[in-house]
């Protein structure tokens, strides 16, 4: 997609309008809650202003982000320069146009918010790089143990009553399994006991209530969720119990900490940070993701899964191995064909360091100085001018082969492109090969275990909500018993 515009073409105004201050974002939010819901607000500005950029507003809005008006990129084309910290800044706008009490973080403002300038973010980032190497071989064991108990008890609940909500298991799963991968210690097998996972979630919450709905009336939602923050005090205990969980368990990586010039106070707020937010949050959103698209996509894939899994296992003298994995190419693609559907930060943001030229399929815009700028991961992942007719839709085998591979550019999840590394000198997610490392275990031990399965697939406030009505046990291969 090399640029025909840039040196052709005068950049031209961004189209769009914020509205009556105040009453316009207000307006705003209640169609991107309630009236169109997201996707439906950002095509209906497309389709109105006849442009992929354009001004409008973000919720939260009034009154808890003081300034909702953004130069939205809503296309492949465009969405990009949101990765270049040469010309976005990146500082406090992880979370957009709000920023969460730092009293939910020990009093610190925390790697995800810190800009590639600032001098903590290279160390923290560094420490995230370390943990990751350090803890690499106990990422496929862990994964396994965890996940193999996981599907056990649903297959016990399936006995039982009929259904197996997955969400609710994989919650408890996903937290006792990232905290025993980077830190050796299962969080159920301590003081924070089976309780963990929840605590985490109401922790998350807080963060995340401004940009969701839990489906509840609109008198109800808009004042509880969307106009004030809801106090810290609220999780101040479940946070402390997590804290003292992270302070124990971490010990390792918090030595590590201190020979890169980091407090273990600010260290441990950071690990906690990176394992509960970033980690344990993008997992309640991932398995259950691919989950639901492998389901609808039906029998057919189930099997063609199968077989590719089960074979590269046995290749491998019947031990899952990163090498085995690596020859799993439809297995990787499902992955990434989930995690460019609906990936877990469906967000990007930050704030023009200069005058800007951005450019879209079809035109140049000027932007000034200080504006920020938003992406809505969605409508760039599902570009039709770059992933045809299919844009839309769960094509399994999307990344198969050379031409297939060419299209991980386009793949935007991790705040970066599929094709390029995470360093300490940009904002490109650290684990990043972590995720897609077990996106393909979660299917591994799925269809290790089962040929196929049936599901029903609905929505919760992150994604999509599963449940399990029946599986079928494998009858060949290395996940038969």
């Amino acid at each position: 997609m090399a640029s025909v515009l840039s040196g052709s073409m005068a950049a031209r105004p961004v189209p769009g309008s914020y509205g009556l201050p105040v009453l316009g974002a207000l307006r705003d939010r209640l169609d991107y809650f309630y009236f169109q819901g997201q996707d439906k607000y950002f095509e209906s500005r497309v389709e109105r202003h006849g442009s992929t950029v354009v001004r409008i507003n973000v919720p939260p809005g009034p009154l808890m982000a003081k300034d909702p008006r953004v130069v939205a990129l809503l296309d492949a084309k465009s969405f990009p320069v949101l990765f270049d910290v040469d010309k976005v800044e990146k500082r406090d706008v992880f979370t957009g146009t709000y920023v969460p009490s730092a009293s939910l973080t020990g009093g610190y403002r925390v790697c995800a918010y810190l800009d590639p300038s600032e001098p903590t973010h290279a160390a923290v980032k560094q420490l995230l790089f370390s943990l990751l190497l350090s803890r690499k071989d106990a990422v496929v064991p862990t994964f396994r143990s965890n996940f193999s108990s996981h599907f056990a008890a649903a297959e016990s609940q399936l006995a039982n009553a009929g259904k197996s909500d997955f969400n609710k298991l994989n919650d408890a799963t996903s937290f006792d399994f990232i905290c025993e991968a980077y830190f050796g210690v299962r969080p159920s097998a301590t003081e924070l006991g089976s309780g963990g996972s929840g605590r985490a979630a109401k922790w998350l919450f807080l963060q995340l209530a401004p940009l969701v709905t839990l489906g509840l009336p609109m008198f109800i939602e808009e004042p509880l969720l969307h106009t004030f923050h809801l106090p810290s005090i609220l999780v101040s205990g479940d946070y402390k119990a997590l804290y003292k969980y992270f302070s124990t368990a971490a010990s390792e990586a918090l030595d590590m900490a201190e020979g890169l010039g980091l407090s273990r106070e600010e260290a441990c707020h950071n690990l906690l940070f990176a394992t509960v937010f970033n980690s344990y949050g993008g997992f309640k959103k991932l398995f259950p993701g691919i989950l639901a698209d492998v389901s609808k996509a039906g029998e057919k894939l189930h099997r063609r899964l199968a077989a590719e899994i089960r074979a590269a296992v046995a290749e491998a003298g019947g031990e899952v191995t990163v090498a085995a994995l690596e020859k799993m190419e439809l297995t990787s693609s499902v992955v990434w064909e989930a995690l460019r559907l609906d990936p877990p930060v469906k967000f990007q943001y930050g704030r023009a360091k200069d005058d800007l030229e951005i450019e879209s399929h079809d035109a140049l815009f000027a932007v000034s100085k200080g504006e920020m700028l938003f992406g809505y991961q969605p409508c760039a992942t599902k570009d039709a001018r770059v992933f045809g007719a299919t844009a839309g839709e769960f094509v399994g085998d999307r990344f198969v082969g050379d031409e297939g591979r060419k299209l991980l550019q386009y793949v935007y999840w991790s705040n970066g492109r599929e094709t390029e590394t995470p360093s300490v000198g940009n904002k490109q997610c650290p684990g990043k090969n972590l995720v897609v490392l077990v996106g393909r275990l979660f299917l591994v031990e799925l269809f290790l275990r089962y040929d196929t399965f049936t599901a029903e697939v609905g929505k919760d406030p992150l994604g999509a909500k599963v449940t399990l009505t029946g599986v079928t046990k494998a009858t060949s291969g290395p996940g038969t018993q």
